[in-house]
């Protein structure tokens, strides 16, 4: 995906140090007016709280967390890790609000962007073993006639390039503003409709280039096949089914997060100050990023989906069937990253970016995990590693 010249709402994976940004409606958020428009200073030292659980002196991850709210100015940083015997410790460090001070909630909610995409990617495999979707089949097999566009045709797109984002569709999020999404509400066909406008980044299947408009399109194929919304089928078939207790898709008109949460940050532009942006309208991400969630909740799905408790043997083995995105290391497969770790091996996950918060994690094959949370998108390539450093720290410690 395109880098963006401005500020906007994102929900995105990092490539070598690039920001693959896909923007959403949640970016500009009505925290701002809540404020007066009053800028906000992040404490320039961290006001950390140890694990419960954790020795007087503070651990990596402690150590980690410590450092993205004094160093890279982050209000507040959590975190939730399992290690390999099965042992859970939660982290936080910053302030939950910057104009109260509040401590930061432990697991607290947070958007989590982009991580919706593997929701949506399980759904549609589990629709492939099913027999209801086959992932070599074109869009206009399930959505005839609706992808037509300058070098854009649903009969040339497969299900598997939108989810390997391979498909060379436009991105549409660089084509909305901030300051005009604020307290929009997007019918996903808006945002399809916006991308359709611009002619096609690539031929199908040509070239690896995130582009939130994929998941659109996928989100779309699942109503049509399953003829329920969306939300209800990712509730139905992942966050009921595994018994995730504090995420949820966030119902038309619910600008707000329900239950505990640090307020979120953003700069708009990259070089202003930090205003609150907790609330806002987050249909503008639909399925490439509207859900909201906590770490736990994060690392108990990607634990659940490796250990083959949400997909069949065969697509989870699609899924994990991967392609170069970008000179990190990182790779891609459908709705699922593997990135190396300094330790030896990879992890898998997939991490998002929102206005006020991006996540990072994942889980390994011997069974650890870690989910990192910032309360402000990182604007800066050295913040962005220290972020993903953490998460490091945390499946190395």
């Amino acid at each position: 995906m395109r880098l963006q010249k401005r500020q906007s709402p994102r929900f995105s994976t990092r490539q070598g140090g690039r920001r693959r940004a896909w923007s959403a409606a949640a970016a500009v958020t009505a925290g701002v007016l809540a404020l007066g428009g009053v800028a906000l200073v992040p404490p320039a030292v961290s006001g950390s709280v140890a694990p419960a659980d954790a020795a007087a002196r503070p651990d990596a991850v402690q150590r980690a967390l410590n450092g993205l709210v004094r160093d890279d100015r982050m209000p507040a940083a959590l975190a939730s890790v399992k290690d390999r015997s099965g042992r859970v410790r939660t982290y936080t460090a910053g302030v939950g609000d910057l104009v109260t001070g509040s401590k930061v909630p432990r697991d607290g909610q947070v958007r989590i962007g982009s991580n919706t995409k593997t929701f949506v990617a399980v759904v549609v495999l589990q629709l492939v073993g099913e027999g209801k979707i086959d992932l070599d089949a074109f869009v206009d097999t399930y959505l005839p006639g609706l992808v037509r566009g300058e070098g854009i045709d649903g009969n040339r797109i497969t299900v598997r390039q939108l989810l390997q984002h391979t498909s060379g569709l436009p991105e549409y999020g660089i084509h909305l503003d901030d300051a005009g999404i604020r307290n929009r509400y997007f019918e996903p066909r808006q945002l399809l409709d916006l991308a359709l406008e611009h002619k096609a980044d690539a031929e199908p299947g040509e070239t690896w280039g995130y582009s939130n408009t994929n998941y659109v399109l996928a989100g779309l194929i699942i109503q049509r096949v399953t003829g329920r919304p969306l939300a209800e089928e990712i509730d139905r078939r992942i966050i009921k089914r595994i018994g995730l207790r504090h995420t949820y898709f966030p119902t038309p008109g619910d600008m707000t997060i329900r239950e505990r949460h640090p307020r979120g940050y953003h700069r708009s532009p990259e070089d202003g100050p930090l205003r609150d942006f907790t609330k806002m309208d987050p249909s503008a991400g639909w399925a490439a990023g509207q859900l909201i969630s906590t770490n736990s909740d994060l690392n108990r799905f990607f634990t659940a989906l490796l250990a083959g408790r949400l997909l069949p043997a065969a697509q989870l083995a699609e899924m994990r069937t991967t392609v170069p995105a970008g000179t990190s290391g990182l790779r891609y497969g459908l709705g699922l990253t593997s990135r190396p770790l300094s330790c030896g091996g990879v992890y898998w996950g997939h991490g998002g970016d929102i206005a006020g918060y991006e996540t990072r994690g994942g889980v390994t094959d011997d069974g650890r995990a870690a989910s990192v949370a910032v309360t402000s998108i990182p604007t800066d390539k050295k913040a962005a590693q220290h972020v993903n450093d953490a998460v490091d720290k945390a499946l190395c410690g």
